[in-house]
């Protein structure tokens, strides 16, 4: 089993790894909030915000390195809608969307990678998330890495048969070979769903995961709640107003 590079950050012994997620979750939010409704002074709010978010990078002791290039995986998406505008002869606004997009995501990022799923899960479900969407979204993470072991397997066997992409003469047999690599995989996610489904109700599952863990507020929590949500804001007010 491969596991995922931000779930073994997650499971940290850092103070910040230590918080009550629901403060993380609040200071996430009103950094995005904060961060969204910018207007004025952008590229210094932007400095000032990227500094804190590498300051508790560090203090969480995670790879800085890693952490600023693993953020940088909504780039793409937002360089497309940059570009436009930056042909539409609106160059500033492009600027802005790469910045908040990747700051956001950073943000995001610290938040996952300092409380394991379930925990965060807990977290989202007692501030009153959508319990359906949370057992997604926890079903998800419990069978990700089954269908990507899947996947693995059906490579290692199709180059055990001596199968390439070499091989594969045109476009449109590489495109027929992937479409049913797909088809396969997508039949064998399907019938381990169904095992999954089947067994979990024989064993007299209610529709909803049980917590194993209780969260408890600590001065701690409210200290971190308090300067989580206070900095940002702080930052923002103080830069528009010296500008």
């Amino acid at each position: 089993m491969h596991h995922v590079t931000l779930d073994q950050w997650s499971r940290g012994a850092s103070a910040l790894h230590r918080r009550d997620p629901r403060v993380k979750i609040a200071s996430v939010l009103v950094f995005l909030v904060v961060l969204a409704t910018a207007h004025r002074e952008l590229a210094w709010l932007g400095a000032a915000l990227f500094t804190v978010l590498c300051v508790a990078a560090r203090q969480a002791r995670l790879p800085l390195g890693a952490a600023l290039a693993r953020a940088g995986v909504v780039l793409p998406f937002t360089a497309v809608f940059a570009g436009v505008s930056w042909l539409a002869g609106d160059p500033a606004r492009g600027a802005t969307l790469v910045m908040k997009s990747y700051l956001s995501a950073l943000a995001v990022l610290l938040l996952v990678s300092t409380t394991p799923l379930p925990v965060l899960l807990r977290g989202f479900e007692m501030t009153g998330a959508p319990r359906f969407l949370l057992m997604v979204a926890q079903f998800l993470y419990r069978y990700l890495f089954v269908i990507s072991e899947e996947a693995q397997h059906m490579r290692k066997a199709a180059l055990a048969r001596g199968a390439t992409v070499g091989g594969l003469a045109g476009n449109a047999a590489r495109f027929r070979a992937a479409a049913g690599a797909l088809a396969v995989l997508f039949a064998r996610s399907y019938a381990r769903a169904e095992e999954i489904h089947r067994a979990m109700l024989a064993r007299g599952f209610p529709g909803y995961f049980r917590p194993l863990i209780e969260l408890h507020f600590h001065g701690g929590d409210v200290m971190f709640l308090v300067l989580g949500v206070l900095t940002p804001v702080a930052l923002r007010l103080l830069i528009e107003r010296v500008a």
